[in-house]
């Protein structure tokens, strides 16, 4: 039996619409189950709370890696979340009210004995683009703002640069332009919402033409390969869900320097498994919420990272 003597709570988005040869969730949950762990799911929108008590509505749950029949689940039932419980929290962005109130509800069963992956205050603290810029030293030039003058300055001083809302996820709204583009002032309109929103602007870092590399730490230490996502035909965004291809590689010397840079803090804040995005020399973005790639490195590398992950979370229970 495993050390952690608990049933694993997933919340997630659907699970009938994932696509299990991609979904890092998936992986979690077949080394879960494979480690004796009883699963329950977490019906979309089930979490709230009884009497001041965290709860959700669950359903058991049996996955399989079959790519036709992936999961089977029983009847719903109410549940509440304490000591008995590690609870993956693996809902996709945005990280929007709604989000942000499923943390609040995870941190009341913290408080009550779970152990949530990832911490619940980490995921309301971190937004996964301004956590890159705690680290400056690993990023590249960036402005973030919501005044148009400002943010056409900038792409004025860097030449070209990428813009992108602080919400987003998959390559979604993200815009490369330059200066005198003259779509810029819709773009910084569209995204802005005419001044209302932050929006990030980074120096175009032309080495995306050889992939953005997705460098997964667990408990602050980098996995040893990571999945440069590299755009095709004429799409500059190098995001699996932007239709790039992944091709795993070993981490590199700067990649591991930036992993150092990034993972102890990472760790002391509870954000046990966290993806590192990395253009060229630059760490872009740091991703707390979901991380994904780990099927892809598994398959090429004959890993198996979620077992990487367990054997961290059981080794500190």
């Amino acid at each position: 039996m495993p050390k952690l003597a608990r049933d694993v709570v997933v919340v997630m988005d659907p699970i009938e619409s994932i696509k299990i040869a991609k979904d890092s969730t998936f992986a979690m949950l077949l080394e879960a189950q494979q480690r004796q762990y009883r699963l329950f799911y977490v019906t979309p929108g089930g979490l709230g709370m009884r009497g001041g008590v965290a709860s959700a509505e669950v359903s058991s749950l049996i996955v399989r890696d079959d790519a036709k029949d992936w999961f089977e689940s029983g009847p719903s039932s109410h549940r509440a979340l304490g000591a008995d419980d590690l609870i993956l929290m693996r809902k996709d962005p945005p990280v929007d009210a709604d989000f942000v109130h499923d943390t609040l509800i995870l941190s009341a069963a913290q408080r009550a004995g779970a152990l949530v992956v990832n911490d619940p205050q980490g995921l309301r603290d971190h937004n996964e683009k301004l956590a890159a810029l705690e680290f400056p030293q690993c990023c590249p030039p960036t402005l973030v703002g919501r005044k148009a003058a400002a943010i056409k300055a900038f792409a004025a001083e860097h030449g070209e640069v990428v813009l992108k809302p602080l919400d987003g996820m998959g390559g979604r709204s993200i815009f490369r332009s330059r200066a005198g583009d003259p779509n810029l002032n819709v773009i910084l309109e569209t995204l802005t919402g005419e001044g209302r929103h932050l929006v990030m602007a980074q120096r175009y870092l032309p080495e995306i033409v050889d992939g953005d590399k997705r460098i997964l730490l667990i408990d602050g230490v980098p996995v040893d390969y990571c999945l440069a996502r590299i755009p095709q035909g004429d799409e500059f965004r190098g995001n699996l869900a932007a239709g790039g291809r992944g091709e795993g590689r070993p981490l590199t010397d700067r990649d591991r320097w930036i992993a150092a840079q990034v993972g102890p803090e990472m760790k002391r804040r509870g954000m046990r498994f966290v993806g590192l995005d990395v253009i060229g020399e630059h760490l872009t973005e740091v991703n707390v919420t979901s991380p994904t790639c780990i099927r892809e490195l598994d398959k090429q590398f004959g890993l198996n990272i979620a077992g990487q992950l367990f054997d961290a979370l059981e080794a500190a229970a």
